[in-house]
């Protein structure tokens, strides 16, 4: 009788364990997923950037993109199938950075005292995450369903009479702006995150993995130091 009951207590301890390491799993997907789209980002800058170069370089690099120098003839389908697969990964990490954002005014009033009272540029930073991210979600999707639906329309002169004639140039710059600021702040929060900018303000060493990924409260963003983390909120 007394093994079942000892079998029965390791077998609830390993479950709460178990349980405890998805929430650093969902942290270590967003990480990773962000760090995807925040490099895939500055490769698209500079594609985009070649029409500085001429328009000749514009053209060379879109027929890379569609596949012309390897099939020996332009596919704009690749272009197609690529914007859906990154249609996918920022859904996925929407999803998984979604939630950590307070849903109750209750949560809101946490996290805004906390934040006033610790005045912290990191913490606030983690509030322009939120509004970015929630600006992106929309500016990136009429981006991604127009590269989808119109692959061929890429290249000096559709580009731009895109921009010009279709009036999409405030969205382009709104884009442009929020999507800098937001892979530029997520890229430094990762590194704080998991460690990899060396020790803290005080003089202290990250762990890996950091407390606050170990067991991660249910929305509150991490603070610094790393490996401390908002209350959790019942």
């Amino acid at each position: 009788m007394g093994n079942s009951n000892e079998l029965a207590v390791g077998a609830a301890l390993t479950g709460r364990r178990e349980g405890r390491l998805w929430p650093a799993r969902l942290d270590f997907m967003q990480s990773v997923s962000g760090l995807f789209l925040a490099l895939f980002l500055w490769v698209h800058l500079f594609a985009e950037a070649s029409i500085l170069l001429g328009k000749d370089a514009m053209y060379r690099v879109t027929m890379f993109f569609e596949g012309y120098y390897v099939f020996g003839e332009p596919y704009p389908i690749i272009i197609t199938l690529f914007s859906a697969f990154i249609s996918a990964i920022v859904i996925l990490h929407a999803v998984l950075a979604v939630r950590k954002i307070p849903v109750t005014y209750r949560q809101y009033r946490v996290y805004r005292d906390h934040r006033k009272v610790l005045r912290h540029e990191d913490t606030s930073l983690w509030w322009v995450q939120v509004y970015t991210g929630f600006a992106l979600f929309f500016l990136a999707s009429v981006h991604l369903y127009g590269m989808m639906s119109q692959p061929a329309n890429i290249g000096p002169y559709a580009s731009a009479d895109r921009v010009v004639s279709e009036w999409m140039w405030p969205l382009y710059l709104l884009l442009l702006v929020t999507a800098v600021v937001h892979a530029a702040v997520g890229s430094y929060r990762v590194g704080v995150k998991w460690g990899w900018l060396g020790e803290s303000s005080i003089g202290r060493p990250h762990s890996w993995p950091p407390r606050s990924a170990r067991t991660p409260s249910r929305w509150a963003p991490p603070i610094w130091p790393p490996g401390r983390s908002l209350k959790r909120v019942p």
